[in-house]
């Protein structure tokens, strides 16, 4: 890959997350040595001025163990440029094709991390100047669609100028090494295939809590909500990875063929359904880590009146021989108690104890996976506690990766990046994919549409309104922090 070209490269998510993932992968020495980055936006500034601003979001960003060697971030800034682009100003386009060379051999890289409603035009415009024809590929940032038609456009859209192993849609979750260590996990370890099925397995658990509020996004926010911000992308593409069948190849078609099929199994509700099986929230004033936070109302950009959610659990239901009957509870909420993404398997407790009445009930064997803050596998076994007579606890067993391995730990925004360089489309999302996501959001949208009393409120710092609590309760469940050994 010689060159990348950032759309909205005065942004937000450029500053935190893109720009210091390119800085790493060019640090690193993942990058061709003919490498060139080209920043573009709207604003009126020349090279210098970007140059500013990327070296100061690769000193505040880019690195986790000090401040980066000065003279590797003066090599990064000499490849690095600006292009003044309006989207729908085709002369801007004229002047940033004089800065390219695209051919088969040496491939240019577009990433669009700009609002979704200037997709198409950036993209025509790439296309009218002949800038996608060759090893040209686009990436585009989440969310893509508001519904399942919208989704359906913008694809048809794309596909007008680019073909299908040219879009890279991207979820950064993807990225993650624990996500992807779940394909290996379920995939490379004999013993856990006969346990992963209905026959074993009580319930899954997928949660993913933030702490932190809407901050500086309040306006893009409400007019998305929880729903679509991270169900219809993240834990959605969670619940397919740990549901799909084993693909026939580490292809990334036939891994995405065995996450399509997930996806279109699952069972889409009823606006009946949608009252019994869902619960949205929104946060009001309270208090994360011991200091005082507003309320969502509170919030910049939001209106006093607003019904948009920060909160969702779902009890879904996959409809195939492997998972019927099998609850998959999957939950996201911000000013959660803490931060943290984590996937539990809890299994389905043993037929009959022979160690008497007087051990209590006690928690079944269960897996969890844990994405964020820390990775890690954890499966859950019963011991017998030192000491007289038998007592019994519960032990983990651990596989800490952070402590597992000496091996640079690769950020997924990094990950990605290089793998789009690399032309490896194996963790971004097809278009099916992202189609058979929002037809299973969209009941769930139009119903809470019709729902004006369903929002719950919930105190920040906790987690998440009672509702949530009983949404388990009522099938006997409950969320990993809210269970009690006796």
């Amino acid at each position: 890959m010689a060159t990348f070209v950032l759309f909205g490269g005065t942004g937000d998510l450029a500053k935190r997350k893109i720009i210091p993932a390119l800085f790493s992968a060019f640090v690193n020495g993942r990058v061709d040595k003919d490498f060139s980055f080209i920043g573009a936006a709207r604003e009126k500034i020349d090279d210098a001025e970007f140059r500013n601003r990327v070296e100061a979001s690769i000193t505040t960003y880019a690195s986790k163990d000090g401040a980066p060697d000065p003279e590797k971030v003066q090599a990064f800034l000499a490849l690095t440029f600006y292009a003044k682009i309006d989207a729908r100003e085709a002369t801007d386009f004229e002047s940033l094709k004089q800065r390219l060379h695209t051919c088969e051999t040496n491939a240019t890289l577009f990433y669009l991390a700009t609002g979704p409603d200037i997709f198409i035009p950036i993209v025509e415009q790439l296309s009218k100047h002949g800038l996608v024809e060759g090893n040209a590929r686009v990436v585009v940032e989440k969310p893509l669609g508001r519904d399942a038609q919208s989704a359906k456009e913008i694809n048809q859209s794309l596909r007008c100028y680019l073909k299908e192993n040219q879009i890279y849609r991207i979820d950064h979750y993807l990225g993650k090494e624990m996500v992807q260590n779940l394909l290996a996990l379920r995939f490379a370890n004999l013993f856990l295939e006969p346990l992963w099925n209905r026959k074993w397995v009580q319930d899954v658990q997928i949660s993913i809590a933030e702490q932190v509020g809407v901050e500086t996004r309040g306006d893009f926010y409400d007019h998305t909500g929880a729903l679509r911000d991270m169900v219809q992308n993240h834990l959605l593409q969670l619940v397919s990875i740990v549901a799909m069948e084993p693909p026939v190849n580490a292809n990334p078609d036939a891994i995405r063929d065995e996450k399509v099929k997930v996806l279109r199994a699952l069972h889409k509700f009823t606006p009946e359904e949608v009252s019994k099986k869902t619960v949205r929230g929104q946060y009001r004033a309270g208090a994360v880590d011991g200091k005082p936070v507003i309320g969502y109302h509170n919030e910049a950009g939001v209106p006093t009146s607003s019904r948009t959610e920060t909160f969702v659990a779902i009890r879904a239901e996959i409809n195939n021989w492997r998972w019927a009957g099998v609850p998959f509870y999957l939950r996201t909420g911000k000013r959660m108690a803490s931060r943290s993404a984590e996937i539990t398997i809890n299994f389905k407790p043993i037929p009959y104890s022979i160690f008497g009445q007087s051990q209590g009930p006690m928690r079944s064997n269960r897996l969890v996976i844990s994405l964020q803050p820390e990775e890690s596998v954890e499966l859950f076994m019963k011991a017998k506690e030192p000491g007289e007579g038998i007592r019994l606890s519960d032990v983990a067993l651990n596989l800490d990766f952070a402590e597992a391995s000496n091996l640079r730990r690769v950020e997924s925004y990094e990950r990605l990046l290089l793998d789009a360089m690399h032309g490896d489309l194996t963790l971004f999302v097809r278009d099916d994919e992202l189609s058979a996501a929002w037809e299973w959001i969209d009941p769930i949208m139009n119903a809470w549409k019709n729902d004006s009393e369903g929002l719950k409120s919930y105190i920040a710092g906790s987690w998440g309104p009672a509702a949530a609590s009983y949404l388990l309760a009522q099938n006997g469940a409950a969320w990993g922090e809210e269970f009690v050994d006796n």
